[in-house]
């Protein structure tokens, strides 16, 4: 029975001086129990030290000896039963007191709410006492657990801000990586070379999968299986034809890495079936392609939904110390610049950026009338950084489209 065990805890000394006060009062227990309660209360402030039931039951006792035969058989049942409870940890003690206690004063303004409704009570002033009296039991309690700021600490957390390392060379040069915890926004325009730039990171020679870590891509636009093509590309240094040609060569180098990634088709899913996944599967890095695609349209503003889709993702990589790498689209303002910057973001100006540890835009050059190729150019603008070092600029570097391969 909750109220015994309640009861049972509050026999020890030092939990009983911290939590007594007036939000234990005996009025929260049922009537039976409340006689107990109070021949404790009596006991706590005449003598020293932890009680026993024993104590309290001789007490009650000595205090009530008109008792009836039945009440008297009623109240050795209750101490036999309290003697043989175990006391609550003191934490969830803490909680069932201010539970009851709650209750408690809320009978008493339902009470009251029914005097009004039925006409004995006409004056607010009883209601008004109530809240003078209570008001201040209600604001919540919480215990806090300050964080380490130790140099020892501080050091250790700067060290794993870049578990995580950019196996681009002009990119790990400025930013050497990523950990847990950061949420990391990539954007561009169509037909940039979005989904080679995470495979690329994730599979690419001396890439995130290589140096062990887990990685989950969840890919709501293109088909996974085209995905998974760049992904086997970028590992294997091969174009998609000469895999075709030489499949046991892409397998030796495709095979130390395939074991870190998970591609999963995530079309019409949201962050909350995301998290799910991230809770079971406990990923180092997390792809989101396209972020945007995930979110939940609870209003027609997209900066409003894209921004609490931006929070929501933040906290699944603080939540469970990963990574996540949220993909999405530079608006048509974009097009045709090389230098970009977190304005053109497709949606969202300004909330999804605010909750970005990292933000790199991705950019081409302009196309050149006449020309028969592509440029393989790319710029990687790099419009917010909160990782160490805090560096911001443009990185040149080249996209192998064939392979899925940015170098520098």
């Amino acid at each position: 029975m909750m109220e015994l065990a309640l009861l049972k805890t509050l026999l020890n000394r030092e939990f009983y001086d911290l939590h007594q006060g007036k939000r234990c009062k005996p009025e929260i227990f049922t009537k039976d129990i409340r006689k107990i309660k109070e021949t404790m209360d009596k006991a706590m402030s005449e003598f020293t030290g932890d009680l026993t039931v024993s104590d309290v039951e001789a007490l009650f006792y000595t205090q009530n000896q008109t008792m009836t035969t039945a009440n008297r058989a009623a109240y050795t049942d209750l101490f036999r039963k309290l003697d043989k409870e175990v006391p609550i940890k003191e934490d969830i003690a803490m909680e069932v007191i201010g539970t009851l206690y709650q209750q408690w004063v809320g009978e008493r303004v339902a009470n009251l709410g029914f005097e009004f409704v039925n006409g004995t009570q006409k004056s607010m002033e009883p209601l008004r006492r109530l809240n003078e009296e209570f008001n201040d039991d209600f604001t919540p309690k919480v215990i806090t657990e300050w964080e380490d700021m130790s140099i020892e600490a501080i050091l250790e957390a700067n060290e794993l801000q870049t578990q995580w390392k950019f196996n681009i060379p002009s990119l790990r040069r400025k930013i050497e990586g990523v950990s847990g915890g950061h949420l990391v926004l990539v954007g561009a325009r169509p037909n940039t070379g979005k989904t080679s730039f995470h495979a690329s990171l994730v599979a690419g020679p001396d890439g995130w999968a290589k140096q062990g870590a887990k990685c989950v891509i969840m890919c709501n636009e293109e088909a996974y299986e085209r995905v998974a093509a760049r992904y086997l590309s970028a590992a294997a240094n091969m174009t998609m034809e000469e895999v075709k040609a030489n499949v046991a060569l892409a397998k030796s180098r495709y095979e130390p890495v395939r074991k870190n990634i998970r591609v999963k088709d995530s079309t019409n899913k949201d962050l909350m079936w995301v998290e799910s996944v991230v809770k079971q599967e406990k990923p180092d890095i997390l792809i989101l392609d396209m972020g945007d695609k995930f979110a939940t349209k609870n209003t027609d503003k997209s900066d409003v939904y894209l921004k609490d889709a931006a929070i929501y993702a933040r906290n699944i990589a603080k939540e469970y110390k990963c990574c996540v790498v949220w993909m999405s689209q530079l608006s048509a303002v974009a097009e045709g610049k090389v230098y970009v910057d977190q304005s053109m973001m497709e949606g969202s100006k300004t909330g999804k950026a605010a909750e970005a540890d990292l933000m790199v835009l991705i950019s081409k050059n302009p196309l050149v009338e006449g020309s028969e190729e592509q440029d393989t150019q790319r710029h990687l603008n790099v419009a917010k950084n909160k990782l160490k070092g805090g560096w911001h600029g443009v990185i040149h570097c080249e996209l192998d489209g064939g392979r899925s391969l940015y170098t520098a």
